[in-house]
């Protein structure tokens, strides 16, 4: 019987979403389009063994004691257990090249430990995700790197007397409110890095952002200034210097400047100008060459929201389905899914806290007042929904 490899690189909320749906649903009806004639098996390669709910990283920084990062952090490799070795595997490792030619992908272990593996693939979904400067909102590779860095910040804090945050999106602007609520005493500075906070939301909003910030007594610097390099002396203060010329020296620091596509080990005639995997069109989420497909912070479509993951996964996967169900020759193989097409949502849809009374947003285009943002975020951070992510919950349905 024919093997026929499909390969997901990201086990983050992208890459386990569009696993479980497609193990779940789109391998079933496949198999039963070309009356068992191909066998599907799923592999999943993933840089660590834990999912990071990293939507609540500002409030994890802060304090032990409100998020235990117990709940921030899930281990991955129970949830594809049910589903059986020959059905499914889970490969721990980063992906560091991709031979296009062979169709192979090579990893290598994360820890060191083990020699590099090489994957060979016949569908390939990227959904590698993003890192960011600093070790606090995405997992470098071993996520015991950034529990280090949130609990170092969360055991500095206290003793505090100078922060500088860089970086006026919504990391930034949630961890300023974060830190200015449980510690006030502290002289807080946040870099905007341009002309107002939140710049993916209508100005009004930033400016109530701002206003909110403010009466918390962040001290908010606008312009084009950012940080050029930084220093930390042995009493562990960190000197920030500035594109204007001037330096900073602070208790701490804090780099919440932005996101990088994971996909250094991609062709680059795959990548946009920017290093995000092209997607032909939106709608279907293929990518840019037959067989590969993107989702996710990684992909060329995505604004970056929630959304253009959670909305994406089952469009994908019903491409999938269709592509490869094209070239079967059982009896009525397209029937087995429901072809859908994804519709992009391009209206303002962004909740950020200020602090743990509620903050500013809009949902669909629509502006909500704090006490919905509370409600739906400020509270908890969604830390409920973690747990849902990574045993597929959400795709449990086509």
């Amino acid at each position: 019987m024919a093997v026929h490899n499909i390969v997901v690189i990201g086990a983050s909320y992208a890459g386990l979403g569009t696993a479980h749906y497609l193990l779940r649903h789109t391998i079933p009806a496949l198999e039963k389009a070309n009356n068992g004639a191909t066998k599907y098996k799923l592999t999943v390669i993933s840089a660590t063994t834990q999912f990071y709910h990293k939507v609540g990283a500002p409030r994890y920084l802060v304090s032990a004691d409100l998020i235990p990062l117990s709940k921030a952090f899930i281990p991955i490799a129970d949830t594809f257990i049910p589903y059986g070795p020959d059905r499914c595997e889970l490969v721990i490792g980063t992906a560091s090249e991709l031979d296009e030619s062979k169709k192979t992908i090579l990893v290598t272990d994360t820890y060191g430990s083990a020699p590099p593996k090489t994957i060979a693939y016949t569908t390939l979904v990227l959904a590698t995700g993003s890192s960011s400067a600093s070790e606090l909102w995405s997992i470098p590779g071993s996520h015991e790197k950034t529990i280090a860095a949130l609990e170092a910040t969360q055991s500095a804090l206290p003793s505090a007397r100078t922060v500088l945050i860089a970086g006026g999106g919504p990391a930034g602007t949630e961890t300023a409110g974060e830190i200015a609520s449980l510690f006030p005493s502290i002289d807080l500075t946040l870099l905007s890095g341009s002309d107002r906070l939140l710049t993916r939301l209508r100005p009004a909003i930033g400016a109530a952002a701002e206003s909110q910030a403010s009466a918390l007594g962040v001290k908010i610097v606008h312009g084009n200034l950012h940080v050029t390099s930084t220093s930390t002396s042995s009493t562990s203060s960190t000197t920030v210097h500035l594109s204007d010329g001037t330096s900073r020296t602070v208790d701490i620091y804090i780099d919440a400047t932005g996101i990088r596509p994971n996909t250094a080990f991609l062709p680059a005639s795959w990548l946009t100008d920017k290093k995000y995997v092209i997607t032909k069109d939106t709608a279907s989420l293929r990518g840019p060459v037959p067989g590969v497909y993107a989702i996710g912070d990684v992909a060329g479509y995505s604004l970056g929201g929630g959304l253009d993951i959670t909305d994406a996964v089952r469009p994908l996967c019903s491409t999938i389905f269709a592509d490869l169900a094209a070239g079967s020759e059982g009896k009525n193989a397209m029937s087995g899914m429901k072809a859908l097409a994804y519709k992009q949502s391009v209206t303002e849809t962004q909740l950020v806290p200020i602090g743990p009374k509620g903050g500013v947003g809009a949902i669909f285009g629509w502006r909500v007042p704090s006490v919905v943002v509370w409600l739906i975020k400020s509270r908890d951070y969604m830390i409920g929904m973690a747990p849902g992510v990574v045993s597929g919950d959400k795709f449990a349905k086509a």
